[in-house]
């Protein structure tokens, strides 16, 4: 199983919880319908960085998948014009 951790920080001016609901709206259902991803949960972070995302996928070729798939780069097109930066992580448990 692979482990898939991303802290988020939002832009300027963007409401932060609104923005949170949304991405767990678009992101939260994928699962059961992009193959390799068992679980993922979207929530607001309380110290230094706005939002986490959570993920487990079955291997590390099912991250790479889920990476480009149709699903998910169509879910990031809500809320990807939100975000400031990044920083992720990923280590097999």
């Amino acid at each position: 199983m692979v482990k898939h951790i991303v802290l988020y920080t939002f832009k300027e001016g963007v409401d932060k919880d609104d923005a949170v609901k949304l991405i767990a709206s678009v992101l939260e259902p994928l699962v059961g319908k992009i193959p390799g991803l068992l679980h993922l949960e979207i929530r607001r972070a309380f110290n230094g960085m706005d939002y986490a995302l959570y993920s487990e996928f079955e291997s590390r070729e099912a991250l790479s998948a889920y990476a480009v798939h149709p699903l998910h780069q169509e879910a990031k097109t809500h809320f990807f014009h939100l975000l400031d930066s990044r920083v992720a992580a990923d280590y097999e448990a």
